[in-house]
């Protein structure tokens, strides 16, 4: 199957452009020229790449084609470096949880950014749903909750997050005076980052051995869910790394005799060798390992 290099640079840049139209601009070519370039695609691959929506849609082929099209451009970028002519100018689309991205994560690619000098794009995900985003062929690594590689990847378990239920003083005397009972979870306020969100349903399982449907707020920002539960809106599962200080500090409280839930963090990559890559990976396991294996003492 023969698909020439520009034709898949164009396929990524419609995908990151979200339209023929787009990409034509960033190209340099007529809206007319992209869309030859993709019929001839679809006819060596037999498929159809591309929803023609606002903004596209790729298909199943699709997010393969736009798989070989990032590593290409990978590729390309690591030779450019290699022989001096310094980065081809590629971004490296990397998905990762709010929570990570709030605690321990932007340090490390802070320092992956200095290490190579590469460029990066954060697209933000719960790790439960990241790998839908490298199945897509949208990035080229993934911090996720899921063990088993995405097809054309690698998986490496690189630490354990946890979490702790918490509340503000005030609302924790308020709702759970009596103990933190199925009634109690039932009636206090619970906060949710967002409808994917499922830790505050596994500690009510845990806790209860069934399920209840307490009153619920949404707020899809680590920092202001913290926040939120700190100003007595409700209470939620809060990253041990977020909550130490607010804890130690008598700002939070934890609610429950087993407050904390684990999740496993793997470091999903695209099977392929690239030096910055392989730099990448190694600072973000160096870092996850760092951080994560600190537990914080149960507050009295």
């Amino acid at each position: 199957m023969d698909l020439p290099v520009e034709h898949l640079a164009t396929f990524a840049a419609i995908v990151d452009e979200g339209s023929f139209e787009g990409a034509a601009r960033r190209l340099h070519i007529t809206p007319s020229a992209v869309s030859q370039r993709v019929k001839a695609m679809e006819q060596r691959v037999g498929s159809v790449l591309v929803q023609r929506s606002r903004p596209v849609e790729v298909t199943q082929a699709g997010a393969t084609v736009l798989r070989l099209a990032r590593q290409l451009e990978r590729l390309v970028d690591d030779a450019a470096r290699e022989l001096g002519g310094g980065s081809a100018g590629a971004i490296l689309p990397i998905v990762v949880n709010a929570d990570s991205l709030a605690t321990w994560f932007v340090p490390a690619l802070a320092r992956a950014a200095r290490e190579t000098g590469a460029q990066f794009e954060v697209i933000r995900s719960d790790e439960t749903l990241s790998t839908e985003r490298l199945r897509r062929g949208e990035a080229i690594a993934a911090l996720t909750a899921t063990k088993e590689p995405v097809p054309g990847c690698t998986s490496t378990r690189i630490g354990t997050d946890r979490y702790r239920a918490c509340a503000a003083p005030d609302f924790a005397a308020e709702h759970f005076s009596d103990g933190v009972t199925a009634e109690a979870l039932g009636s206090a306020p619970m906060l949710e980052f967002d409808r994917h969100d499922v830790f505050q349903q596994r500690f009510v399982r845990r806790v209860t051995r069934t399920r209840v449907d307490p009153p619920r707020h949404y707020v899809p920002s680590s920092a202001e869910f913290m926040r939120a539960i700190e100003l007595g809106m409700g209470w939620g599962m809060v990253p041990e790394l977020q909550c130490r200080d607010a804890l130690a500090e008598g700002r939070l409280v934890e609610i429950g005799a087993r407050s904390t839930i684990e999740i496993s963090l793997y470091w999903q990559r695209w099977n392929l060798r690239s030096p910055v890559l392989d730099r990448l990976s190694a600072v973000i396991a160096e870092e996850a390992a760092a951080a994560l294996t600190r537990r914080q003492p149960r507050s009295p």
